[in-house]
């Protein structure tokens, strides 16, 4: 059984930055992909930044040059730096945990408001 937890999430003014955190729990692999995902209203949760053990990040064209993806692996952490933040990035941000090639897990989401 694995559990995510996330923080970080919360009201800013465009411009601003957030920093969200997710860390797992139970057994996780070494072999793994970390990830950020993100859900406005009315739309479909798409990807916005994973990263592997391996530290390959790969993110949302959308985000490029704001958001840096970061992972701790000794703590099982993983981290979203969003920097620039506009009103569209304002959804709620789930954390993503997919190893062994099938188990895919997520956390309870975080809001994130970005006022203009």
């Amino acid at each position: 059984q694995v559990q995510l937890v996330e923080s970080g999430g919360g009201l800013v003014q465009a411009g601003g930055s957030l920093r969200l955190s997710c860390v797992a729990s139970g057994t996780i692999f070494s072999i793994n992909v970390m990830g950020w995902y993100r859900q406005a209203p009315g739309k479909q949760r798409e990807l916005v930044a994973k990263v592997d053990n391996n530290d390959f990040r790969n993110y949302a064209s959308s985000v490029k040059g704001r958001f840096t993806i970061s992972r701790d692996s000794a703590k099982n952490t993983v981290y979203l730096q969003m920097n620039s933040l506009l009103p569209e990035d304002t959804a709620v941000y789930y954390c993503n945990l997919f190893q062994d090639s099938k188990y895919d897990y997520w956390g309870q989401g975080t809001q994130v408001t970005v006022s203009s």
